[in-house]
């Protein structure tokens, strides 16, 4: 047996140093300091421009490496007929551009360019811009910009996501709990089911997400699941490596299990060292492919990550498993407040560390204050509410617990294997069995807490789920900045979060408004509107009006008016220097409507 145990103990280190090196290859290989979406930083012709003669080709520059795909730059004239030659390549090899031939004889007007491309941390981003040949058209393309991601595989994708969470808390949370809270809970047949759920959960988990990542990242739809070509690049890619290393992983966790007879997993240091291992793994393969591999800081991202992940399935599957253990523990063999108790410092630690992970990565995703209005600003304001009422019901849990600790018990007896009953040894107390009514009324009052924090749970994971797909508010940031690159005429770009409360991709928003050149007289305004998920929509109306408080002039209306694509006006007159308050009425449908303001600064 011992024998058994060193050549198993020698199998589980040579398996783990192999997805260790793997992991850190895929890091190192492919990890580079970015935003978390890719940005449009410039393009050429670039965005709004007149040309004289018809361009050969057109470039799209990004602030970090993009992956393309067959129609990751389309081009459609004033009618909407595709003018592209060929596919998108990289520019002379850099990356992190995007260019496509034109076709020869283009006519004179306004072309729309439509960009979809995938970021550096895996997620596809699209986006569009126009430029005009002569003068610009009366006419252009109405199809700016597509959705990023076909709405059928976001659904399939986004819902692959949130069983992959559910069972790494459940496989992650209930293995501690039976280590160090209560080793008695493997007994229990709803805490084993509840283990094997998590494993089946994570695993076929993990194949939708493979077979889904092809079409998530070719635009495709669902019909490229199971596509060859879409498959092996997937196996290609970062995030598709992730998976698979993340289902080696679980097969590891099979085989072993296998190996292992229920009564021989001990809290020893072998278990704990294998479990503990297999832990960082499994959330590791979350953070090469997720926002953690790519922006600023990104070790200490990568770290904090994979520490937010760990907490949170020790946190939310450990109260699975109480809750289990609450319910379904036979009355000869009760939960022992002891494992309540040690599980309820566990989840105390366990917070502290969500806590200060969770700080570090809203700064790192936001930037700003300001930023809290992104989607991804609101999205991240939910979760920190859910947490919230999470913690309110955990404080209830504690205080349930100390009474639970506190109440008069009977004289505590052992249950032997053969059924007698003997006194317990000093060491073995959380063996015993108690009895009386106020030990039962305190596990009820347990029991409704607990059951209340995995409610909340549950909807943590959710929006975790949205929170990790959205586009991080720094990003947006990053959209302004870029606005500004050398060459091009003063611009002042402003980006207007917008919120009707209607559902849909087009109730919430934002409204990209552009004046041309940001300075005291003549300026061309510009606004576009861009949906939920970052993509262009149309909206049937849209009013501007901008007011210069200190000095009582305005409200001046700029007068916009539907370009088929854009909301635009080249006769806003501004008399005066300084900050103007700009007040955006956008109209999503005939009954949906908000108001929404933000300040620009106008140089003289």
């Amino acid at each position: 047996m011992e024998r058994r145990h060193v050549n198993e103990s020698g199998y589980i280190g040579r398996a783990l140093l192999v997805v260790v090196a793997v992991l850190a290859g895929v890091l190192l290989g492919g990890a580079a300091p970015a935003s978390a979406h890719a940005v449009l930083t410039g393009s050429d012709p670039r965005e709004s421009s007149v040309l004289k003669t018809a361009p050969k080709q057109v470039t799209a520059t990004f602030n970090e490496s993009v992956s393309l795909a067959e129609d990751s730059l389309r081009v459609l004239d004033p009618d909407g007929r595709p003018v592209t030659a060929g596919d998108p390549v990289h520019a002379d090899g850099k990356r992190d551009t995007a260019r496509v031939a034109l076709t020869g004889g283009l006519k004179e007007g306004t072309y729309t360019v439509s960009w979809r491309v995938l970021s550096a941390d895996s997620h596809a981003v699209s986006g569009a811009f126009v430029f005009s040949v002569g003068a610009p058209s009366q006419t252009r393309a109405e199809a700016a910009a597509e959705s990023a991601v076909d709405s059928v595989v976001n659904v399939l994708y986004g819902i692959g996501r949130y069983v992959a969470y559910a069972g790494l808390a459940l496989l992650i949370g209930l293995a501690v709990f039976v280590l160090v809270c209560w080793p008695g809970a493997t007994s229990l047949r709803g805490v084993r089911r509840l283990f094997l759920a998590g494993w089946w959960a994570l695993a076929l988990s993990t194949v939708t997400l493979l077979l889904a990542r092809g079409p998530y990242a070719s635009g495709d739809g669902p019909a490229g699941v199971f596509d060859p070509r879409l498959l092996r690049s997937t196996a290609e890619s970062r995030p598709g490596v992730a998976l698979l290393v993340r289902l080696a992983l679980l097969l590891l966790i099979a085989l072993l299990l296998r190996r292992r007879d229920r009564s021989e997993w001990q809290a020893d240091r072998r278990t704990v060292a294998a479990g503990g291992a297999l832990a960082l793994g499994l959330a590791g393969t979350w953070a090469v492919a997720e926002h953690a591999s790519t922006g600023i800081q990104v070790p200490a991202a990568m770290v904090s990550s994979v520490l937010h992940l760990l907490a949170m399935a020790v946190w939310l599957g450990g109260l699975t498993a109480l809750l289990v253990a609450l319910v379904r523990a036979p009355a000869d063999n009760p939960l022992p407040p002891a494992a309540v108790a040690r599980f309820s410092r566990l989840a105390l630690v366990s917070v502290a560390v969500l806590a200060a992970t969770g700080v570090y990565q809203s700064w790192r995703g936001l930037g700003s204050w300001e930023a809290f209005t992104t989607p991804y600003g609101r999205t991240l304001a939910l979760k920190v509410g859910a947490v919230t009422l999470m913690l309110a019901a955990a404080s209830y849990s504690r205080n349930w617990t100390e009474r639970l600790l506190h109440v008069p018990r009977e004289e505590p007896v052992l249950v032997t294997a053969g059924g007698g009953d003997k006194s317990p040894p000093p060491d073995r107390t959380d063996q015993t069995r108690t009895a009386g009514p106020g030990s039962q009324e305190q596990r009820r009052g347990l029991r409704r807490s607990v059951l209340a924090e995995v409610v909340i749970g549950v909807v943590v994971l959710a929006v975790t789920t949205v929170l990790t797909g959205s586009q991080p508010g720094r990003a947006d940031a990053e959209t302004v900045a870029a606005s500004r690159v050398p060459g091009r005429p003063d611009v002042n770009l402003t980006m207007v979060p917008f919120d009707t409360g209607a559902s849909g991709r087009t109730g919430s928003g934002r409204v990209q408004i552009t004046l041309q050149p940001g300075r005291v007289g003549r300026n061309v305004v510009e606004a576009t509107a861009y949906g939920a998920d970052g993509s262009l929509i149309a909206i049937p109306e849209l009013r501007l009006t901008l007011t210069h408080s200190e000095q009582g002039v305005g409200p001046l209306d700029a007068g916009l008016a539907d370009q088929s694509g854009y909301w635009g006006s080249d006769n806003l007159s501004l008399p005066i220097a300084g900050t103007w308050t700009m007040r955006a009425t956008v109209r999503v449908s005939d009954i949906d409507q908000v108001t929404v303001e933000k300040t620009v600064n106008i140089i003289p």
